[in-house]
């Protein structure tokens, strides 16, 4: 599955406003770990909804996203991607990422003459660069403390 809420000019103010008003009544109403009862529908018909926790706590982050009007995409752990949506992920060009798949560095599989990359693999692999990336910047921090840089 995947659902993707990408706003067009004409829409996307509204929408944001609207996010954004939700995401604050949401934000008062919400215990962190708690289930939550919503009162959903039109005005003929009503229902009542209860959503477990994480659902509730991944609903305030797609709605502060799309708040601050950043494209949402929901898509579970296990999807595969083609290399275009990977590499867009990892804020790299295609080309690097095929680079990255056949260094052996995020594994893949082949659908014909076409890559497929597991979510949750680029996923560890973006985890991955980020922790080294932290270790660096603190090193750096550090040297710069020890020879008194003035930051």
């Amino acid at each position: 599955m995947v659902a993707e809420a990408m706003p067009n000019a004409a829409s996307s103010r509204g929408e944001a406003d609207l996010a954004r008003d939700s995401l604050q009544r949401l934000a008062r109403v919400i215990q962190p770990g708690e289930t939550l009862t919503l009162r959903a529908g039109y005005a003929a018909q009503e229902s009542t909804i209860e959503l477990p926790a994480e659902a509730v706590k991944l609903l305030a982050e797609i709605l502060e996203s799309m708040a601050s009007g950043r494209p949402v995409s929901v898509m579970h752990h296990d999807a595969e991607l083609t290399t275009q949506q990977a590499a867009e992920l990892l804020h790299v060009s295609r080309p690097f990422l095929v680079q990255l798949l056949e260094e052996r560095k995020i594994p893949f599989r082949k659908v014909g003459t076409h890559r497929r990359v597991r979510f949750d693999d680029v996923m560890r692999y973006k985890e991955a660069i980020d922790a080294d990336r932290r270790k660096v910047l603190n090193a750096l921090a550090a040297e710069a403390q020890e020879l008194d840089m003035g930051y």
